[in-house]
């Protein structure tokens, strides 16, 4: 019995080892903000899944997805609404995809609020809302939804071979680095008084 637990083990993590599930999550902070995440397929691939779990039933801002080819930048889907993805954590208003197949090369996963849709056929050309004064989610009428949702995303990718994580805004890295700066000095306060 063993030795047909361990064989199927082993037969299960050999199929799954070429692709992976990813999950980023993070905030978005003004209406018209877009996050890009980009993902890997080294093959061709079957039933890749990519979609968001973070509307909660309306605590956070309802999102919208699209999907761009990273070579050239052209749009291959863009969605709305489809919480039939992951059922088990998607609520309505979610938004994903089930791709029943999928060449190998790069891409580029994007989430925005909606009714920020792409402005046209290739990312370069950019979203609808680029245009417009950025408005703090917090003091933001989502239309069609409600006002003062929360920030939050989380995106899920299923049948990738590699994905990075979205690179945070300038802010956030002087914050970091801020932090790190002031753990140093503390532990360098530390030491000095130890030798005092």
């Amino acid at each position: 019995m063993n030795k047909w637990i361990l064989s199927s083990l082993c037969l299960l993590l050999s199929t799954q080892a070429n692709s992976s599930v990813f999950n980023f999550t993070g905030e978005i902070e003004v209406h018209n903000e877009v996050i890009d995440i980009a993902f890997t397929l080294d093959n061709d691939a079957e039933n890749v899944r990519v979609w968001t779990d973070s509307y909660q039933g309306g605590i956070n801002f309802d999102p919208i997805t699209a999907l761009w080819n990273a070579t050239d930048g052209r749009l291959i889907a863009e969605n709305d609404d489809n919480s039939s993805i992951n059922s088990a954590t998607q609520t309505n208003f979610d938004s994903g995809f089930t791709l029943p197949t999928l060449e190998s090369g790069n891409y580029i996963f994007t989430i925005a609020t909606y009714n920020n849709f792409a402005a046209g056929t290739t990312l370069a050309e950019g979203f609808v809302f680029d245009s417009e004064q950025p408005v703090n989610l917090a003091d933001w009428c989502q239309p069609a939804s409600s006002c003062n949702m929360e920030p939050k995303w989380s995106v899920w990718l299923d049948g990738v071979d590699s994905a990075v994580a979205p690179i945070p805004e300038p802010s956030t890295y002087a914050l970091m680095l801020g932090g790190l700066g002031l753990v140093g000095f503390m532990a360098y306060r530390r030491k000095e008084n130890q030798k005092n």
